[in-house]
């Protein structure tokens, strides 16, 4: 069946094996049932390739809730269960998810295998430093219990490393206690990119911290934002809460997206948000995750879908190599109306994973071809300033530039050849970055 990430594009036609249960997968490698090389998928939310493969494993079925232990705060379920459904576990215990990407559909597995980061980066880390331990099979048939310390060179290798190392079937997570699940968010419409930057500095300490920019102004009005700082209340709701909006029936034609809409766009949110600052209590399924209300967004983008790109550059050069990214896009004219500003804190040990203590950009791009150079050139930019892109958002990265990114590249397929020396766990980003 023909398959495709959240951005639609590039689209492969795979073999979708779908075990209904954990011992289904053991028993598809203990038969060898599968001959060439293959990928595992969770919720199919990395936007490119990175789950594309000629066959591929859904571990969707892997969703079952394992043990919870509210006096210690720890968690344990299989890698299929989603955010969501986490979610809807742990609130009524008075525990939170301690790291969350911008979707709820993510699943346990692929968040390790993305190490997702947050809106709180700069405070918590990513999604793998809360990962105690988890079961990982590999090719031979074994599985391996993986944590910091024990068979650590696995443990790092696999978060992060996009499903290159094996089978995630289960994990536990170390949960975060809050006093309510509701959001108290403070909004502050900045003048231009410099501002935004002071702006989050100046409020490091805040929970959560996450700008939406305008990719399309110009001159002094270069990265102009409106910046979200957000706090667990501490007066609240601890209810679950998930919210079902409007549907995207099909894919809206292409050209409705524009420079003229975006700016549009763009102008009206910001208007809204200039006139003085804000400060809410909101739910947490509204702040963490806006675009679910919106189910299948991704259609926006027109038929061929859309490229994500999400880049960091370190704390030294981001602001000037920020500035360079802005400017280039803008003039480009090809900006788009999703484009998010965050700020990290240290990377961790996790050999291919992408935060790194500096600055984050994204940007939505609708997949055509005269998009590609452009992309080329922020490419060059980012290599000039040390930075690097976001495996789960890539879907045209050239080996040259991974490699001159990712440090630890080499290390990390010294170990990935040692968990699966016939490389049977490969897909096609791995393939077009030259690690199968």
């Amino acid at each position: 069946m023909q398959l495709h990430g959240w951005g639609r594009y590039p689209r492969s036609n795979s073999d979708l094996l779908e075990p209904p249960s954990q011992e289904s997968v053991l028993e598809i490698f203990s038969n060898e049932k599968i001959s060439g090389p293959m990928i595992v998928r969770g919720g199919g939310r990395s936007y490119g390739d990175s789950s594309l493969a000629t066959t591929v494993l859904s571990s969707r079925f892997l969703d079952s809730f394992l043990e919870i232990d509210p006096t210690n705060g720890v968690i344990r379920c299989g890698a299929g269960v989603t955010m969501e459904s986490l979610l809807r576990v742990v609130i009524p215990h008075g525990f939170f998810v301690p790291v969350l990407p911008g979707t709820k559909y993510v699943s346990v597995g692929g968040a390790i295998a993305a190490d997702i980061h947050g809106k709180n980066h700069h405070r918590d880390g990513s999604f793998c430093d809360h990962i105690e331990r988890f079961s990982l099979l590999l090719a031979s048939g074994e599985i391996l219990e993986c944590g910091a310390e024990k068979n650590s060179n696995a443990f790092h290798a696999t978060c992060g490393g996009m499903g290159l190392t094996g089978v995630i079937l289960e994990a536990t997570l170390k949960l975060e206690k809050v006093p309510s699940v509701s959001i108290k968010r403070q909004s502050t419409a900045v003048a231009n990119l410099e501002e935004c930057m002071e702006l989050i500095e100046d409020n490091e300490n805040s929970k959560h911290s996450v700008a939406w920019v305008d990719c399309l102004a110009q001159g002094e009005e270069l990265g102009r934002s409106v910046l979200h700082l957000a706090e667990y209340s501490e007066v609240g709701s601890q209810d679950f809460k998930t919210r079902m909006g409007p549907s995207v029936p099909f894919s809206s034609p292409a050209f409705l997206l524009n420079k003229y809409t975006t700016r549009l766009f763009n102008n009206s949110l910001y208007s809204l948000r200039k006139r003085s600052i804000s400060t809410k209590i909101v739910n947490y399924d509204a702040y963490f995750f806006p675009l679910d209300n919106i189910r299948n967004w991704n259609r926006l983008y027109g038929r061929k879908g859309f490229i994500q790109y999400q880049l960091v550059l370190p704390s030294d050069s981001a602001r000037s190599g920020l500035k360079e990214v802005l400017k280039l896009v803008s003039d480009s004219g090809r900006g788009s109306f999703i484009s998010v500003l965050k700020k990290f804190g240290e990377a961790n040990q996790n050999l291919l994973s992408f935060p790194t203590a500096g600055y984050t950009l994204t940007l939505d791009f609708k997949q055509e071809a005269s998009v590609f150079p452009l992309l080329q050139k922020l490419d060059e930019i980012v290599l000039a300033h040390n930075g690097k892109l976001y495996l789960a958002k890539d879907s045209r990265m050239s080996e040259d530039v991974f490699k001159a990114s990712y440090d630890s590249w080499e290390n990390f397929l010294e170990i990935k050849n040692e968990l699966d020396p016939q490389c049977r766990f490969a897909s096609l980003q791995s393939n077009r970055l030259g690690l199968t």
